[in-house]
């Protein structure tokens, strides 16, 4: 069996800078679908009912960026980035190894993604480009509510893990170094202090405007490096890779949904119809970190558009015991507490039961500040 959480492939800012003369131009034309990866899909919620409503593409649309296209919405770069992911999957599953059948067939692959519109066209390139647009059954994309949905961190539904993040982010931009780099860039680029440009919305623009060759402002490119590596020491001190329960509450639930899939291939007694070869499942970026944190191959480096972590399952022909090997961007690694790359199931399960959360644990981790709340009166 293979498993494989993906990011979403380029797309325009969440948030445009400040001033309109440091903006990029984000040309409509940057909206064309490239003909091979036109695939039909449809988009269920997670026990095949109607698709859910999406939140974040109400707010997306509330913020026209220069130039005309939205903000997060994927680009045919993007598009092609996620075309090309899928054919590396079809090189590894369909090509190299006869694992896959070379058309999609339903009752071999079971496709997940955040319900936000950039990550289901994702989801639909990386498919075209896996199966070359053949396809044995109709191709459905589940997709949860925006307020249980755990493919990636929901701090706005899990009241423990944003209490406990609400004021890092802040306080992360005062951190001694932080405070002082921010404020450089902050004059290079002309903005006052009061207008909620952070790192991680500098590294936001600077990003989508580099795989797009766009090039807005010169004082993002002078201090790209530096940009980056704070941004990075922001996301670690909102996360806190020490502070276990919050990255339980980031992760946890999307660890118990791959370890739940590990385990009912290697159960005997699940029925044929209850497993699939292959599990894709649409994420981001902020699912990304705190799961390579989780299984200790964070390599410190902000994961990019369109990567892939892919977990494959093994058994062993004469002794029967079970392995996973893990990749990240295509390349092999070794998970903590693994002796090789080949870890033995056992040990890789020990790994991740450390943040590993089960539905009713999860909402009971979630809702402990709420209950603390309501018990002291306030």
């Amino acid at each position: 069996m293979v498993q494989v959480v993906f990011r979403h492939g380029a797309r325009s800012p969440l948030k445009p800078l400040p001033q309109e003369e440091q903006q990029a131009e984000w040309n409509l034309q940057l909206l064309e679908v490239p003909p091979q990866t036109q695939f039909d899909y449809t988009v269920t919620n997670l026990t095949g009912g109607p698709k859910p409503h999406s939140p974040f593409d109400s707010q997306y649309g509330e913020t026209k960026l220069k130039g005309g296209m939205f903000a997060g919405q994927l680009t045919n770069v993007g598009m092609q980035q996620m075309f090309a992911l899928g054919e590396r999957l079809r090189k590894n599953y369909v090509e190299d190894i006869p694992f896959l059948l070379p058309t999609f067939n339903p009752m071999e692959v079971f496709v997940r993604s955040t319900n936000i519109y950039r990550n289901l066209e994702s989801t639909r390139c990386l498919l075209a480009g896996l199966f070359q647009c053949q396809k044995a059954g109709p191709i459905i994309i589940h997709a949860d509510e925006a307020s249980s949905e755990v493919l990636y961190p929901n701090y706005q539904n899990c009241w423990s893990l944003r209490e406990r993040t609400r004021g890092r982010r802040q306080a992360a931009s005062l951190q001694p170094g932080i405070s002082e780099d921010l404020q450089k860039v902050k004059e290079g680029m002309c903005i006052t202090n009061n207008d909620g440009v952070d790192f991680l919305s500098l590294f936001d623009n600077m990003a989508a405007e580099q795989v797009h060759n766009l090039l807005s402002c010169p004082t993002l490119q002078r201090f790209a490096r530096m940009i980056e590596r704070r941004a990075l020491d922001t996301i670690l001190y909102v996360m806190q890779r020490e502070d276990r329960e919050s990255l339980q509450m980031a992760v946890g639930p999307l660890l118990h949904i791959l370890e739940s899939n590990l385990l009912k291939v290697v159960d005997p007694a699940t029925p044929a119809d209850k497993t699939r070869k292959l599990y894709l499942y649409a994420a981001h970026d902020m699912t990304l970190m705190p799961l390579l944190i989780t299984l200790g191959i964070f390599d410190h480096k902000w994961p990019p558009f369109a990567v892939d972590l892919t977990m494959e399952l093994y058994q062993h022909r004469q002794s029967k015991e079970w392995f996973v090997q893990l990749y990240y961007r295509g390349e092999e690694q070794v998970p903590k507490g693994c002796p090789d790359r080949l870890c033995p199931l056992d040990k890789f399960l020990n790994t991740i039961s450390v943040y590993t959360l089960s539905p009713e644990k999860y909402h009971t981790l979630c809702s402990q500040v709420q209950v603390m709340e309501l018990g002291s009166g306030e």
